[in-house]
């Protein structure tokens, strides 16, 4: 869609560029090359490094020539492949915890401008009245145009309490719009929840990081006490970026069979060939497990899954596990599929640095890939009664440049009938403009838990008039061939030392 953005990254943590990365901290080990080092490729990178040196314009950095020759390196692979200098690592290491510094907003490139894709929820960005599809002119008294994103991104980060104003041009104001923000160590509330009526209530996670797991564990327990006889429950994973994979599993595990198989990854290392399991050991540390604290009727509770363009990685991982096991009605629009796994490598410690790559693919139960297709909702329902808003204009991971393919793709995809995109762009801002406010998830006006409540009930259900990508022919039934790739072998070795308190291999 020639609306939709290009060259995405994400600040929402304040932190790196990506969606929902998949993260396995390790250190690097010395590892035996799987073929010798191209002599004449490193040769020509030295001629043309020792050419800068000597002929450029001006004196040439050494770190700074390398350091941008690694970067351009591991960027040049995916979407999701990076470099991470000190700061990078730090605020990613940080954000696994649920905290970070920064204005609290999703953002892309488009047209050389800076756009908006989300506000975080409770940000300060989110409280300024910041709204998804503004694009961001000046920052301070700085252009953006002529910035690339990373040094757009840098300039929006800063130490706490300091204040950054941004330009904002918004579609159907006459005027540029000007906000004062002051940036501030945001700690996000990864688990929300309450009883919306009688018999029914509403867990979110907003994003799956380190504490996801007992802060559900806890939120569950209070929703049971207040009404001990649940009728249903909706699980609502929209805007959810991704996160860690032990939270992942373990939001997975409090709903499925004990013992369950919950997600497979495969990869080009034997490390990467592994399953995950609805265990203990999988999503908390020896001798805590705060599930077993839950009640057993939360095991066969009837359930809805809300989930959008904007549910990735481990969102799309506990939709895709409870969509195979039918443990849940997946409701609302395709996710983002980002279905890849990033193993955050750290390089020897006096650097501080590392490096974020891509080693493996995420498969659900059933062996589908996730990645590039995302989940596909059992009953398609739009973010709002007459329409799915901007979230319909959102970037999915099958949009990025040099994203990783489908791998059990057997050919051409079959995609449904569009509507004329440049058509739909205008009907969609015509509406949003009526809007006052973002809609606030869990709320009286939110039109697609109304949806889930009506699907727990029997009651009709308003479904999308806009139908979702077709998968191949192998999935429509939930699971692959015996002809396509499988997924990899259950009982897989975990390595000894994982999964523990830091994520294993998850690691938007």
């Amino acid at each position: 869609m020639g609306s939709k953005l290009k060259n995405i990254g994400l600040i929402s943590l304040g932190v790196i560029a990506g969606i929902g990365a998949s993260i396995q901290f390790d250190a690097i080990a010395q590892k035996s090359a799987a073929a010798p080092l191209p002599l004449e490729e490193l040769r020509q990178l030295a001629d043309v490094f020792g050419l800068i040196k000597s002929d450029y314009v001006e004196p040439a950095d050494d770190k700074k020539l390398l350091t941008e020759a690694i970067s351009g390196m591991v960027a040049s692979l995916d979407p999701h492949s990076a470099y991470l200098d000190k700061k990078a690592y730090k605020e990613l290491r940080e954000s696994t915890q649920g905290k970070f510094v920064g204005l609290g907003i999703e953002v892309g490139m488009e047209e050389g401008y800076i756009k908006v894709v989300s506000p975080i929820e409770d940000s300060p960005a989110y409280r300024a009245g910041i709204k998804a599809g503004d694009l961001i002119t000046r920052l301070d008294a700085t252009p953006v145009k002529g910035l690339t994103l990373e040094q757009a991104v840098k300039r929006m980060r800063g130490e706490p309490n300091t204040k950054i104003t941004l330009t904002i041009s918004r579609k159907d104001e006459d005027k540029p719009l000007i906000f004062s923000i002051t940036r501030q160590e945001i700690r996000v509330q990864s688990v929300k929840g309450k009883v919306i009526e009688p018999g029914y209530a509403w867990l979110r996670v907003t994003q799956f990081q380190e504490p996801t797991v007992d802060d559900m564990a806890k939120k569950i327990a209070a929703i049971y006490a207040q009404e001990p006889n649940l009728k249903g429950l909706v699980l609502d994973l929209r805007n959810d970026p991704g996160g860690v994979l032990p939270g992942a599993i373990g939001v997975s595990a409090a709903f499925l069979p004990k013992d369950s198989v919950v997600v497979t990854t495969n990869g080009q290392l034997p490390s990467s060939k592994a399953s995950f399991y609805a265990k203990r050991e999988y999503y908390a540390n020896p001798g805590n497990d705060p599930l077993a604290r839950l009640p057993e009727a939360l095991k066969k509770v009837p359930m809805v899954v809300l989930v959008n363009t904007g549910s990735a990685s481990a969102s799309e991982i506990v939709a895709g596990a409870l969509q195979d096991y039918k443990r849940a009605t997946i409701m609302g629009t395709q996710t983002f599929g980002k279905g890849s796994v990033q193993s955050v490598i750290a390089l020897p410690p006096e650097r501080n640095t590392a490096v974020k790559l891509t080693t493996a693919r995420y498969y659900t139960p059933n062996g589908r890939s996730i990645q590039a297709r995302g989940i596909v909702p059992d009953v398609m329902v739009d973010e709002y009664a007459d329409g799915d808003g901007l979230n319909g204009l959102r970037l999915r991971e099958a949009d990025l440049t040099k994203h990783l393919s489908n791998d059990t793709d057997k050919g051409p995809e079959v995609a449904a009938a569009k509507v004329d995109e440049l058509e739909e762009a205008q009907r969609i801002a015509a509406i949003e403009k009526k809007r006052s406010k973002p809609l606030e998830f869990g709320s009286k006006d939110d039109f697609q838990l109304a949806q889930a409540l009506n699907q727990l009930k029997g009651l009709p259900v308003k479904v999308s008039a806009i139908k979702p990508e077709i998968r191949s022919e192998t999935e429509k039934d939930g699971k692959t061939s015996k002809d396509d790739k499988p997924a990899p072998e259950d009982g897989a070795i975990i390595k000894k030392d994982g999964p523990k308190n830091e994520p294993k291999n998850e690691k938007k």
